[in-house]
């Protein structure tokens, strides 16, 4: 029958894709559904910076192989991927110590990168301040996406050259055992039946599992991010990373130098109390996305994060990045945030309900990077492969 699969995907993000992505490659029928008509949560709401030089040991492997992924992918169909590395850009001693043990770590696990003196940051980096910079390390093989063009190629590549089966506008109210497996059901009655359903979405876990959701250790974040208007004459290529995030992110929690760096912070600093770390990266129509701001709540009372943006983050981001990189203009085109889910506890959130029914959800701010690594193993797992 033509509503009978090997698995459902519940969730047309990209935790959700890429496990649909896998599911395929292993000659399975799949289908993914969205309750949207088309996917808007954090998977389009982000930079489109595909870093594995910033995760841990565990987690880089994943976005390692999520980079091969990738470019296996856009050597066949455009899903916007452009190979033009990541750089982290030292500000003092301190964060230049901490690229210099990063740089070691990488090489020891043959993962390729560069220190770059301060003159050569200034040459690639045009605009970048000579009073800021002292060092950076770079890193050739990462991409940068356009998240919000990324995910519809990619499930049109899917759809047309993998078969894959995709429901929007299918918000989904019950997923029940039955002798066969698992039948999925929507909101207008429609149904589906599955031999496994994997439920790659926050929203979709707490409408199905309510009572798993509350006892779950998840917290919600919230990021404020905004685009420039385009910049004339001007190229600014792959991620930029600036101090902070040599000071946040957790690869940088392996160097021996990280703790005594971090107990040295000032602890009352706005970076602190907004989870700021300054971030740029420019799109294909030449306007700039900088950022970005972090602040948590428990997923039960998201609403303390508030539904506006607030201004005084913004204004204190522009003015941290007119500190870093002057660009031709810093008018301002677009604003917005995004909202993720993670685990306080532990690096992503795993729940069989038995055989047939796996909730994988609370990735955090790894998706862009670690989704499509992490899925394949996931997807072995499930189906004992």
């Amino acid at each position: 029958m033509d509503n009978k699969y090997d698995t459902i995907i519940v969730g047309g993000g990209i935790l959700g894709t890429f496990h649909a992505f896998h599911a395929l490659e292993l000659g399975l029928k799949v289908c993914l559904v969205e309750k949207n008509a088309y996917p808007q949560g954090a998977t389009t709401q982000n930079f489109g910076q595909v870093v594995p030089s910033g995760m841990n040991s565990k987690w880089q492997k994943f976005g390692r192989r999520s980079l091969r992924i990738y470019k296996d992918i856009q050597s066949k169909f455009d899903i916007s991927i452009r190979q033009n590395g990541t750089v982290y850009l030292a500000s003092n001693e301190e964060e230049e110590r901490l690229l210099v043990e990063l740089r070691a770590i990488n090489n020891n696990n043959e993962y390729e990168s560069k220190m770059l003196t301060k003159s050569e940051c200034l040459e690639r980096y045009p605009g970048l301040r000579r009073s800021y910079v002292t060092a950076g390390l770079f890193f050739p093989q990462e991409v940068t996406v356009e998240p919000r063009t990324m995910i519809h190629r990619l499930q049109e590549y899917l759809i047309q050259e993998k078969g894959l089966v995709m429901k929007t506008s299918f918000p989904v109210i019950s997923c029940e055992r039955t002798t066969t497996g698992v039948e999925v059901r929507s909101t207008r009655g429609e149904t589906l039946q599955a031999g496994k359903v994997i439920i790659c979405n926050g929203s979709d876990f707490k409408t199905l599992y309510p009572e798993l959701f509350a006892a779950s250790d998840l917290e919600i974040s919230k990021l404020q991010m905004m685009q420039t208007k385009p910049q004339e004459n001007y190229s600014l290529k792959g991620s930029i990373l600036t101090g902070w995030s040599i000071r946040r992110y957790e690869a940088f929690h392996e160097c021996p130098s990280y703790a005594e760096i971090k107990r040295n912070e000032p602890q009352d600093s706005p970076q602190k109390q907004w989870g700021v770390h300054i971030l740029f990266k420019q799109a294909m129509d030449g306007s700039v996305i900088l950022g970005d701001s972090h602040q948590y709540a428990d997923v039960d009372r998201v609403e303390d994060l508030g539904y506006d943006l607030d201004m005084d983050i913004d204004n204190f981001m522009v003015e941290e990045a007119k500190k870093i990189i002057q660009l031709p203009t810093y008018d301002i085109q677009r604003r917005w945030y995004g909202m993720y889910s993670q685990c306080k506890t532990s690096d992503i959130f795993k729940k069989t309900i038995d055989e047939h029914i796996h909730i994988v959800t609370g990735i955090g701010g790894k998706g862009m990077t670690g989704s499509a690594g992490f899925s394949k193993k996931n997807i072995a797992t499930i189906f004992n492969t």
